[in-house]
């Protein structure tokens, strides 16, 4: 299948380079043999995001493997086009990770199928064209089959060429970072691919593991030019807010959240809250179907969990992403009334980034009210809801209408599953800085790239790199 011949061993930057989403990193080795790390979805790029989306920048066709590191969309939201247009080799994920993207890849071709009718409906008006979704619901189906489960610490041997390992990463159930092997002609290059960094205190998972020594890592970046306040800083900032909100203040507390980790995270912290007597008696309901599904896959892997959640499960006999007063709401019209409901409740829906989903029906409604707060629990891109709102906008745009940003909005981002950028120099620390030739910097914002340089280089790693997307360097 790889017949092409190289003279060196190269990389491609097809995605997540110079920002924070569409992660896609095609190695090609000497002898034409093409591995694909990750094939993530572009989001919240404003007008340009769709174009991003329905070019890879390659063959799919010409691909022989894919090393998917975890589930969240922006890491394989892509899976189900690539299928689509001819990818036809092994997609090697953890456990958890394929359990996952059974279902979130179901939802994203849903959501493609019906933004893409929403669209084509303004489009028949002005006697445009339709356009076609970028996958639907049936391609996300047919790319399942291509799932092959490796388990971490499990060194996997792809051909004579190559062989990688995953090791627990940390950021979100199952997710995985990669540590790859390549012998081309007697020489062996040793490649790592950290994905997306966890936090060492994160409250359900395991911390990110140590990882073999690399001659070469694609690192991430997200937050390379800031601190998280400690977690239980973020727990009390949490319970003040309800208070506040809910309480004093007799209004609507909205949280937009990804359905996995991050819902998860805020329903254990409320948990805790209830159990401790602290949680004000006010109805929380998680208001999405995807979310709601996700918490009972998060719940069947407890493989995964840290020991102090698993002795909490034990001591207490503790269910930790259920409560009194905790509604899962998965019918549409349910979803509808909560915003006619007048008591005070906590809301939490996706998307995290309040790009779309139920909770962008949800501020839309609780926005130009001073009673209720919007607080914002992860990384928003600049130009999404989310980031305008984390900005300090005055007025947003909301389904082609202008509201009034009235309501409080907070941030609490030690709730990110994503490390700072002490944390990142932490989890590199596992590797000596002589022996690494070079630290390519991915999945971050440019600024945050070119301030987590410094800091690599203050820590003794020295030559650091920052990709430009389609960039294609030699090893």
């Amino acid at each position: 299948m790889f017949s092409e011949k190289y003279l060196h061993m190269k990389i491609t930057f097809h995605g997540a380079a110079r920002t924070v989403t569409g992660s896609k990193h095609l190695i090609t080795t000497e002898s034409g043999l093409k591995v694909l790390l990750d094939c993530g979805l572009f989001q919240g790029m404003g007008s340009e995001t769709d174009e991003l989306n329905r070019h890879f920048g390659f063959d799919p066709s010409k691909i022989d493997y894919l090393i998917l590191s975890h589930a969240h969309i922006d890491h394989s939201g892509l899976i189900p086009k690539l299928v689509r247009e001819g990818f036809k080799g092994e997609i090697f994920c953890t456990p958890a990770t394929k359990d996952l993207c059974e279902l979130m890849l179901m939802d994203s071709g849903s959501i493609q199928e019906s933004d893409v009718e929403y669209i084509n409906k303004k489009r028949k008006r002005k006697n445009l064209p339709p356009f076609e979704p970028i996958y639907t619901s049936d391609d996300a189906a047919k790319s399942l089959k291509f799932f092959k489960e490796i388990e971490y610490h499990t060194w996997k041997k792809i051909n004579d060429e190559v062989a990688f390992y995953f090791t627990d990463s940390g950021h979100v159930l199952g997710s995985a970072a990669v540590s790859l092997v390549i012998n081309e002609n007697g020489k062996e290059t040793k490649l790592f691919f950290s994905a997306d960094i966890g936090r060492p205190g994160d409250q359900i998972l395991r911390k990110p593991e140590v990882f073999p020594q690399a001659d070469y890592i694609l690192c991430e970046s997200t937050y390379g030019d800031r601190l998280h306040e400690p977690i239980l800083n973020a727990e009390q900032h949490l319970l003040k807010t309800v208070v506040d909100t809910c309480v004093v203040n007799k209004g609507k507390l909205i949280i937009p959240a990804f359905s996995l980790d991050r819902t998860q995270e805020l329903i254990y912290a409320l948990d805790r809250m209830e159990s401790e007597g602290k949680l004000p008696p006010i109805k929380v309901f998680l208001d999405s179907p995807l979310s709601v599904k996700t918490t009972k896959i998060v719940e069947d892997h407890i493989e995964c969990y840290n020991t102090d959640l698993r002795d909490y499960m034990t001591k207490g006999d503790h269910r930790p992403f259920y409560f009194n007063n905790l509604h899962f709401i998965t019918d549409v019209e349910e979803s509808k009334a909560l915003n006619k409901l007048k008591e005070p409740c906590i809301i939490i829906s996706a998307s995290g980034m309040a790009e779309a989903g139920r909770v962008k029906h949800h501020i839309k409604n609780s926005l130009e009210s001073s009673n209720n707060t919007i607080v914002l629990v992860g990384y928003c891109t600049p130009g999404s809801l989310g980031g305008r709102l984390a900005s300090g906008a005055e007025m947003v745009r909301i389904f082609g209408e202008e509201y009034a940003v009235n309501a409080r909005i907070e941030i609490i981002d030690s709730y990110s599953a994503n490390a700072d950028y002490e944390e990142m120099i932490g989890y590199l620390n596992c590797q000596d800085p002589e022996k690494v030739k070079k630290i390519y910097l991915v999945h971050g914002d440019y600024s945050a790239m070119v301030a987590f340089t410094d800091r690599l280089v203050t820590a003794g790693f020295k030559n650091i790199y920052i990709p430009k997307k389609g960039e294609e360097v030699n090893l």
